[in-house]
């Protein structure tokens, strides 16, 4: 007999994660009611062995596709089997699976799209001077662009399996930018997290990665949003205020 589906269900992406990805899977199943999904992202490690062993549904991409490309391969997951929410978490042991009844109450209680994971406590000099500088430019009302700790109504995660998406490059910004110019409502949740158990980021490990990462995302914020309008006016409104 197959185990009833429940409507929650945890998408995590995975790249080589073998050491860590089994003990993630264990506590998702164990602190929240949802089902569990490792998008596995053509690891050389047994990765996919321990997710499944551990209890969670796998998906073996054949090619790397990227933090956002298996994303979005347990978006549409998530889509063809009707669950009604999606959330996303890291396999290296960053994020506490012990979070996430907390945000999915407040995804449903507070009637918002999207509920990040945030720690701002782990933000890096680096990280401060790039999210002051994106918040400047986008408008957008988020602490920490980078958390890929995300609770999704239906609707939002609808909109991220939806082929415009397909087109994002960086997923944290560019996923960001999407919904928020689609009007979905973004709230911030304060989490617990612990460093990475092994490896580095790859968009902070060093200053010169933060500084192609600013470049790529700057562009991608003018591609998308009209950040010239809303800078051209308040060139003006502080003008006059001089005057």
């Amino acid at each position: 007999m197959n185990k009833p589906r429940r409507p929650v269900l945890v998408v995590i992406p995975a790249y080589n994660e073998a050491a860590t990805v089994a003990e993630i899977v264990r506590r998702v199943i164990a602190h929240a009611v949802c089902d569990a999904v490792v998008v596995n992202d053509a690891s050389s490690d047994d990765t996919s062995a321990q997710a499944r062993a551990a209890g969670a549904a796998v998906i073996d991409l054949p090619l790397n596709l990227g933090a956002w490309g298996a994303t979005q391969t347990g978006m549409r997951y998530a889509q063809r089997n009707r669950y009604a929410t999606v959330v996303t978490l890291d396999a290296d042991g960053q994020h506490h699976p012990e979070s996430l009844p907390a945000m999915l109450a407040a995804l449903e209680q507070d009637e918002v799209d999207v509920v990040i994971g945030t720690y701002t406590q782990r933000l890096s000099v680096a990280k401060r001077v790039a999210w002051w500088y994106f918040r400047l430019l986008t408008g957008l009302p988020v602490q920490d662009f980078t958390s890929g700790l995300r609770a999704y109504s239906r609707r939002a995660a609808r909109a991220l399996a939806s082929r415009e998406a397909s087109l994002l490059d960086y997923q944290d910004m560019g996923v960001l930018m999407l919904l928020y110019q689609k009007g979905f409502r973004l709230r911030e949740l304060p989490t617990v997290m612990s460093p990475r158990k092994s490896g580095m980021s790859r968009v902070f490990a060093s200053w010169f990665v933060v500084a192609r990462y600013m470049l790529h995302t700057t562009v991608l914020c003018f591609a998308r949003l009209d950040v010239r309008g809303r800078i051209s006016q308040r060139v003006p409104a502080r003008a006059g205020a001089r005057a």
